[in-house]
């Protein structure tokens, strides 16, 4: 397996998904936009993965290369490739579908529960659990795809969780987050802890215990399997 990882800034990284990659064997290249904005071509991996990040998708006149890299998840996407989107990363995958992506009316920063959509029994899905506790650090929202079937749910945000076919999903919340990742995002972006409904205080949020993050890497890795069942 091939998989390639677009990381937007230094602090959120794969988390988790990197033991998976390990155990698969997966060759790992990486696009570190804060560093160069070289992508690669799409027949150069099997899977991508793009990850979290304080811009939005609609930065494009103050990050040019955000273009460019709607335009390589657009075509990954349609050529049927293994793309995971998680935060921004799902964002990015409904920008670049022709969706808008904007700002939510609650920003979610915490262990809050998420809530699976009830399944039509002509959909092939990923099925999430009825109810789960997830990390979340975002503030905008999306619309979903044409096409895309809704996943999953929370009190403070419609759009959690959706796929498109049977390779593609985002994510808006973090099931990759280890206490080290969770770490360095109140490190960087301690600033955007104010008190507000489903937003936990910095306390809180690090006296999370570690098999809480045991509980969504193993969903984390479950839905790596889901989306490359098919990749050899």
């Amino acid at each position: 397996m091939k998989a390639h990882v677009l990381q937007h800034v230094s602090f959120e990284g794969l988390g988790s998904i990197d033991a998976w990659l390990k155990s698969r064997g997966a060759a790992v290249s990486t696009t570190q936009f804060f560093e160069s904005t070289r992508l690669p071509a799409v027949a150069d991996f099997d899977l991508l993965i793009a990850l979290g990040g304080p811009m939005s998708v609609n930065d494009e006149d103050a990050l040019p290369w955000l273009r460019d890299e709607k335009r390589l998840v657009r075509e990954a996407v349609q050529r049927g490739k293994s793309v995971l989107g998680i935060c921004l990363g799902a964002q990015l995958i409904a920008s670049a579908l022709g969706a808008r992506v904007y700002p939510g009316t609650n920003k979610e920063i915490g262990w809050f529960p998420i809530y699976a959509i009830d399944a039509n029994p002509e959909d092939d899905r990923f099925a999430f659990p009825d109810r789960t506790d997830v990390f979340h650090w975002h503030g905008e929202t999306f619309d979903l795809p044409d096409g895309a079937v809704h996943l999953a749910r929370s009190a403070g945000c419609l759009h959690q969780a959706f796929q498109i076919g049977s390779s593609t999903m985002g994510l808006q919340f973090h099931l990759e987050t280890t206490p080290a990742s969770a770490a360095a995002l109140i490190a960087h972006c301690q600033d955007e802890l104010v008190a507000d409904r489903y937003i936990q205080s910095e306390e809180r949020l690090r006296a999370v215990a570690a098999n809480r993050y045991d509980g969504i890497n193993v969903l984390m890795a479950s839905v790596l399997d889901y989306l490359t069942r098919d990749v050899s």
